[in-house]
């Protein structure tokens, strides 16, 4: 399964970012390869719709999890939608996160 974890910078130190939509990337994190790589956030820096746009992009990495900060009320319909699952977790470090889904 491939997770995707919203994170504030390309690396395994980095921080979960509080954002969905606007999170600098995201950091995929597979469960059968246990490798995790890293995408920047195409949503970013869109005027509008940064969250439904974010949640096409990780649907199209074959995700079926999300973990994020928080999710906007417009993102929690797509991912239902598209059955992924999401979980709301706090901010700290993304080998932290990822250590606890093994």
């Amino acid at each position: 399964m491939k997770i995707a974890i919203t994170s504030e910078g390309d690396h395994l130190q980095a921080l979960v970012d509080a954002r969905f939509g606007r999170c600098a990337f995201f950091a995929v994190y597979d469960t059968e390869t246990q490798q995790t790589t890293f995408h920047a956030n195409p949503a970013k820096e869109l005027a509008h719709g940064a969250g439904p746009a974010a949640v096409q992009f990780v649907a199209r990495l074959g995700v079926s999890r999300v973990l994020s900060g928080e999710f906007g009320t417009k993102v929690v319909p797509l991912l239902q939608e598209l059955n992924i699952d999401r979980q709301q977790i706090q901010p700290e470090r993304l080998d932290k996160v990822i250590a606890n889904l093994k």
